[in-house]
């Protein structure tokens, strides 16, 4: 019979049912758990109170959930490396991820504000107390992202979301008056709001649609290895 080999990333148990198709042709499966308990890919090869270990059934007519997408990320450090290439070169690159005969992204993600894949750090307002966002500026995004994003949009034939995460705060608004580790102070939490919609709009003005946020990047800290 054809061999393939089945992975399972089961969190607490092996137990599982999945349907039965219509053609039906022997497999030789293996099971592997991950789980809570400390199992990393570990081949089982016992399974209590069953003769047969795993039964497989699949049924493509049931439906449980509805994904919104599958892509990658935007960010200055590949859109700088990308302009560095030949216009051909550059397009290549971005017709893989995005072309109808490549990988046909759906759902991207890009940083507000620096993140760790960043040539620097920035952010869009660097004058402190400016709580009124006077001095916002998305010119640090116009070199790099921003080109990369709206090549990407005239390559995509069906189009993408984009989701924006900042790393971090401006500075000035946070406890430690830094990039990389500290909080933001609850008196910039209006200031902090404001700079997300003026995000949303200067970039909508470059003609690009932001489809999400999220309020930060990774919101427990990294170790302050980065903003």
């Amino acid at each position: 019979g054809m061999k393939k080999k089945v992975f399972f990333g089961l969190i607490f148990s092996i137990a599982f049912t999945l349907v039965s198709c219509k053609a039906i042709k022997d497999l030789q499966v293996e099971v592997y758990e991950t789980s809570a308990q400390g199992n990393s890919l570990k081949r089982i090869t016992e399974f209590i109170g069953s003769e047969t270990p795993v039964k497989i059934t699949l049924n493509p007519e049931e439906k449980f959930q509805t994904i919104t997408g599958f892509g990658g990320s935007f960010t200055e450090s590949s859109a700088h490396l990308l302009n560095r290439l030949s216009t051909a070169n550059r397009k290549k690159v971005l017709n893989a991820y995005f072309g109808e005969e490549g990988a046909n992204y759906s759902l991207t993600r890009t940083h507000i504000n620096s993140c760790d894949f960043s040539l620097k750090h920035y952010a869009y307002a660097m004058v402190d107390g400016d709580n009124n966002l006077e001095s916002f500026s998305i010119n640090e995004d116009k070199n790099d992202i921003i080109p990369m994003i709206l090549e990407a949009k005239s390559i995509s034939k069906e189009g993408f979301n984009i989701i924006a995460s900042p790393w971090t705060a401006p500075p000035w608004m946070k406890d430690n008056k830094k990039y990389v580790g500290g909080k933001l102070l609850p008196e910039f939490n209006d200031a902090f709001a404001l700079y997300f919609s003026k995000y949303l709009e200067a970039y909508k003005k470059e003609g690009i649609n932001i489809w999400g946020i999220t309020v930060i990047n990774e919101p427990h800290g990294n170790g302050n290895n980065w903003e």
